[in-house]
């Protein structure tokens, strides 16, 4: 991080950035709604070009690999991209996995190396607690939360996780200027 605090400064602003556009000025259904479309067009343009792989290989034990990996991605890009409220509701349900699992990694992360972080170890431990606190939220209010808590979580998780690496990384910036 030293060697490179200023990419990790570049990193954390525009994360900061995004997330109070995507709370403030981008309604979260909104963004819900066009996170499942894009992940919806990502696995679809993922599928197609497996399935064209598919038919360009020479061999039967390729071919039935490619068919299984290649024909589920683009059935599922065709289904979060045509249904994308039942779509939203299965990523948020992915989502709040993931804030669980990165919220405990954060929080342990932050509480194992404290002296790393220096004095700004309490960013990164408020940033795992919001995605834990971001999950429960979600799961409290489960099915309704699935029409607005895939944009609005994305949009709090890049501000606090943006602010814990702007924090950290201004702290190591000065520390870099110290020596």
């Amino acid at each position: 991080m030293r060697l490179h605090w200023q990419l990790f400064l570049v990193q954390g602003t525009i994360m900061l950035i995004l997330g109070a556009l995507d709370i403030i000025w981008i309604l979260p259904q909104i963004s819900t709604l066009a996170i499942d479309i894009y992940v919806g067009r990502l696995f679809l343009l993922n599928g197609s070009v497996g399935i064209l792989v598919m038919f360009l290989t020479r061999d039967v034990q390729t071919f039935v690999w490619m068919l299984l990996t290649a024909a589920p991605s683009f059935f599922l890009g065709i289904m979060l991209v045509w249904h994308p409220g039942e779509g939203a509701a299965s990523l948020t349900v992915l989502l709040t996995a993931f804030f669980i699992a990165e919220g405990v990694v954060r929080i342990v992360a932050s509480l194992s190396y404290q002296d790393v972080f220096s004095n700004q170890w309490g960013w990164v431990l408020a940033s795992g607690i919001t995605d834990m606190i971001l999950a429960g939220i979600i799961i409290s209010g489960w099915p309704d939360t699935a029409t607005w808590a895939l944009g609005l979580s994305v949009g709090v998780n890049l501000l606090m996780s943006g602010a814990a690496i702007t924090m950290v990384t201004l702290a190591e910036g000065r520390e870099v200027h110290k020596i």
